[in-house]
């Protein structure tokens, strides 16, 4: 069985060869998910929002770093590159990862970052005089998790 360390690298490495299957498989049955536009994802809804991120993600590319992990947590942090396919724009989201794992899975996974500094890279002017505000947090989560359920519908 991988450390959770290892398990850590194992998905990271995944996700920067585009292997959503590989990086789906590092999941508990009961693993949930959360970040600043993905909230309270379970098992089957975090493994497809992955799917969908990396497929829909046509010039992603990520790094990541500073791995470090025990018998129950670990943290991460990763930088990712990509076009934010609503707006054309180019995005850097500097992100930091923690981890919670139970029999070499992960089983809470939660994903932090500047909502200001991506709405601003995102979306521009709006992301820049409105990213502050739970208006458009709540606008950016509601999207998404219409985007994921469009896209669960599909590929079921």
């Amino acid at each position: 069985m991988k450390t959770n360390e290892e398990l850590i690298h194992h998905f990271y490495t995944c996700f920067k060869n585009k292997d959503f299957k590989g990086m789906q498989e590092c999941y508990a049955d009961h693993a949930t998910f959360n970040d600043e536009a993905f909230r309270n994802l379970n098992a089957t809804q975090v493994r497809s929002m992955w799917e969908m991120l990396i497929k829909s993600g046509k010039d992603l590319r990520l790094e990541y770093n500073h791995v470090q992990a025990d018998e129950n947590t670990g943290t991460a942090e990763w930088v990712a590159h990509y076009t934010f396919s609503a707006t054309g724009k180019k995005v850097v989201n500097k992100i930091k990862a923690s981890f919670v794992f139970e029999n070499g899975k992960i089983v809470k996974h939660e994903d932090s970052f500047s909502f200001y500094k991506w709405s601003s890279q995102a979306l521009g002017l709006p992301g820049i005089l409105l990213g502050w505000t739970d208006f458009l947090k709540n606008k950016i989560r509601k999207r998404a998790a219409e985007n994921l359920r469009l896209f669960m519908a599909a590929i079921t």
